[in-house]
């Protein structure tokens, strides 16, 4: 388990590594369930469709949580875990500066071109009352720029999305005709840092999952048969104490 230490002192969290593949093996998830204190059924997750949608968790969720569609959960419930799964996308964690909301985001392109952190951070504004300036951000380990070489039509979603040429220049490297490597690492600074989060509150991981294959799942490595890693987070029980 890997941990980011401004966000430990807000809200139980952490990012797994490959000692995990957490695809069905239900004693997997049950040791996660309970690293994170929780009982399984409360270890919620989402149907990831890569885009920028979001998932409320309160205390009165359904039960059993139905895994809604969506790239961005949030919770006030210290009760619940939440966590988005990974090979390769950034895992983004969120907690305010009392650890009473918290959010968990999945963004790889798609997510990333969509927005999907700035969902979260206008969300937990919204519905929880965190004004940005008061959150801590963390990014888990994902593709790196080093590694991550895409083609002309990534870089016209991004600009079909609304992303101005300044953006794009600064996010995607050239590499060869109609090639480049794209920098989520930057585009997740960048956004946070666009929707209000101070720049010292943001903490990027820039652990590249490719190049430490050995340590991470990495889709570009495993293909669809990769297992996937977990970001997970849960508000505090002594928020406001």
């Amino acid at each position: 388990m890997l941990q980011c230490r401004p966000l430990a002192v807000l809200a139980t969290h952490f990012f797994t590594v490959k000692n995990l593949r957490l695809r069905e093996d239900p004693q997997e998830w049950a040791a996660v369930a309970q690293f994170a204190g929780v009982d399984v059924a409360d270890l919620l997750l989402v149907r990831q469709v890569h885009e920028a949608s979001v998932a409320l968790v309160s205390t009165d969720r359904p039960r059993p949580w139905p895994q809604p569609r969506a790239d961005v959960v949030l919770s006030s419930d210290p009760a619940a875990a939440i966590a988005v799964r990974v090979a390769d996308c950034v895992p983004v964690l969120l907690a305010d500066d009392t650890g009473r909301a918290v959010a968990a985001v999945h963004a790889g392109w798609r997510g990333t071109a969509r927005r999907a952190v700035i969902a979260a951070v206008a969300a937990l504004q919204a519905t929880c009352g965190v004004r940005p300036e008061r959150l801590v951000a963390a990014a888990g380990p994902s593709i790196g720029p080093c590694c991550y070489e895409v083609g002309q039509d990534t870089r016209e979603g991004f600009r079909s999305a609304g992303h101005h040429a300044e953006i794009l220049e600064a996010w995607f490297a050239r590499s060869g005709p109609e090639r480049f490597h794209l920098d989520l690492w930057r585009a997740t600074r960048d956004q946070l840092e666009g929707a209000g989060v101070l720049p010292q509150n943001i903490h990027v991981a820039e652990l590249c999952t490719r190049t430490h294959g050995d340590v991470f799942h990495s889709y570009r490595i495993e293909g669809p048969a990769a297992g996937r890693m977990l970001g997970l987070v849960k508000a505090s029980p002594h928020a406001g104490a």
